[in-house]
């Protein structure tokens, strides 16, 4: 048997009776999280030029996109999976090596789920089954030290996911499997240097290409099984040797994954909450600072901090901005917070932020880098105008799996991030379907998600 099959047959054999109640109490906070955040993104720039894309290219009226009507399973895919992703606010996953944001796969397995008319209980399963497989790669087969993106995993995530949504068979999701882990191999300089609209909507399109390829493997279509193992396969060319019995697998790692408490990268969530705690507790202001500086684990210093992925003092959009450590602890200790608000043009651009960012030094420290992924460790550190110098250390912040974020934290999250979109009874009627999720269908949820509107457009 080659390694996709046996992965295939885990994604055949899970059922909703294998997750544990923390782990379907923790799914549907990420459910609630996730669709805060596409809702929350409706008037996002490139999320607009999807729409305008798929409303010329697509006449199909299968399943919901947020805000915009009807299209295919691989569209809705693509845009729900943009909206989702573009503020850079949903969850994520922390391994030794890699750093994957799993709930990127909930556009592709709702869309699927939609289209096969499924129960909230079997789309719930899809979802866990996609996070289990993505988490898992992202722990035994890193790849971003070798050039590529996390998006690669997710491309055996999503064929996964998809296939559990459509009730495929072993051999055809072995075919979903090893078409989309063959096909769909992203470089990691979509996250380095000057960054673009394409940071947010690399693994959108992944979705939308894996989605479209695991209904070609329903059809029929056959790929290669032995994508992991084979000659020049994945192992060969990318991850180099690893092991997973998925004959022993669970569906239980959406509970180690972890919520952005503020809207920024997350490897910066613990700094801006100790920038933050350090201002309340000492009550200076953004004037009196001479200087910040932040220890922290190499991950967090590689990909923000300036290390291996590039200068961060160069803050010119959005992109940029919330991939910079310096931007957000300054802009944080500011406005006294980090939502979307802080990452419009006109706030990036202002002197008082671009000035201060630039009296904020990162550097990797041993001692956390050995505490991470088990904790989310730095310290930072204010020195003022008049002499004082403050300091915290963070082991971890609200919304790590160590301090996990309370259902009603999360609906507050969701109601700031849609307030000005939806109406009070539209929040409360989406909130309460996803709280009972195992009671409904899909498309009990998904026809409460079609009432949303772009705002100053009609669907």
């Amino acid at each position: 048997m080659t390694k996709s099959e046996e992965l295939a047959g885990f994604v055949v054999r899970a059922s909703y009776e294998d997750l544990s109640k923390e782990a379907r109490y923790q799914l549907k906070i990420r459910v609630i999280d996730s669709l805060g955040c596409a809702i929350g993104a409706l008037e996002g720039e490139p999320v607009g030029y999807i729409r305008e894309h798929i409303g010329e290219f697509s006449r199909a009226s299968m399943c919901t996109l947020i805000g915009a009507g009807l299209s295919s399973p691989d569209y809705a895919a693509l845009y729900n999976s943009a909206l989702v992703r573009y503020l850079d606010f949903n969850d994520s996953y922390l391994a030794k090596g890699e750093t994957c944001h799993p709930s990127d796969n909930l556009g592709a397995v709702l869309a699927a789920s939609e289209y096969s008319k499924r129960s909230g209980k079997e789309f719930l399963t899809a979802l866990a089954v996609a996070y289990q497989v993505q988490c898992r790669l992202s722990e035994v087969a890193p790849v971003r030290a070798r050039g590529f993106d996390h998006t690669t995993q997710g491309s055996f995530a999503v064929a996964c996911g998809v296939s559990k949504a459509l009730g495929l068979d072993v051999d055809k999701t072995a075919n979903a499997i090893g078409i989309c882990g063959t096909a769909f191999n992203a470089l990691r300089v979509t996250r380095t240097g000057a960054l673009s609209h394409w940071k947010g909507l690399a693994y959108p399109n992944t979705a939308f290409c894996c989605t479209n390829a695991t209904f070609l493997a329903m059809r029929g279509v056959s790929g290669p099984r032995e994508v992991f193992e084979g000659n020049k396969g994945f192992m060969d060319a990318i991850s180099g040797r690893f092991e997973v019995d998925w004959s022993k697998e669970n569906l239980e790692l959406v509970t180690r994954t972890i919520i952005k408490k503020y809207n920024a990268e997350i490897h910066a969530q613990s700094a801006i909450e100790g920038a933050l705690e350090l201002k309340k507790e000492h009550g200076f202001s953004a004037m009196d600072i001479d200087g910040i500086e932040i220890d922290i684990f190499d991950v967090a210093y590689n990909i923000i901090g300036g290390g291996e992925e590039g200068d961060k003092t160069v803050v010119r959009t959005k992109e940029e901005a919330d991939h910079s450590l310096h931007y957000m602890v300054a802009v944080a200790l500011l406005d006294g917070q980090v939502m979307p608000e802080q990452y419009k043009p006109e706030r990036i651009q202002k002197e008082d932020v671009q000035g201060l960012l630039r009296r904020v030094v990162v550097r990797p420290d041993q001692r956390y880098t050995s505490l991470f992924p088990e904790h989310h460790a730095c310290r930072v550190t204010i020195r003022l105008k008049d002499g004082r110098v403050l300091s915290k250390e963070k082991l971890d912040y609200e919304g790590f799996f160590t301090n996990p974020m309370s259902w009603d934290g999360i609906v507050g999250k969701f109601r700031r991030l849609t307030e000005p979109y939806i109406d009070g009874e539209l929040s409360k009627n989406i909130v309460d379907a996803v709280e009972h999720l195992e009671d409904i269908w899909v498309s009990d949820l998904t026809d409460l998600l079609r009432r949303v509107e772009v705002p100053g457009q009609r669907q």
